[in-house]
């Protein structure tokens, strides 16, 4: 079993939910990003005391009907993408607030 992996929103960002997607806007060089509802539901749910892999058991598997371990492989890949833009920050330890 891998390490737990937590995410947490970055402070760096702007964002507004809009029809079941959210609407970010990176504070680091203005890009903006459209999240899907499974990658919405990700975001809103990084709170940086929750391990990634509670998140999509309990908010993403169930929900859409998909393997836990399918949705955790997406979801890995997802919040690998998102911090490298610099809207999600990952940690191997519990992430509090600045």
């Amino acid at each position: 079993m891998s390490a737990a992996r937590y995410v947490a929103r970055s402070p760096e960002i702007a964002a507004r939910k809009f029809d079941g997607e959210m609407i970010i806007m990176s504070a680091r060089d203005s890009t903006i990003f459209t999240l899907s509802q499974v990658a919405t539901i990700i975001w809103e749910a990084a709170d940086g005391s929750t391990p990634l892999d509670e998140i999509v058991a309990t908010r993403i598997a169930a929900e859409f009907d998909v393997a836990l371990e399918v949705a955790l492989e997406d979801a890995e890949h997802l919040v690998t993408e998102l911090a490298s833009h610099g809207i999600l920050l990952i940690s191997d330890q519990p992430i509090h607030p600045p």
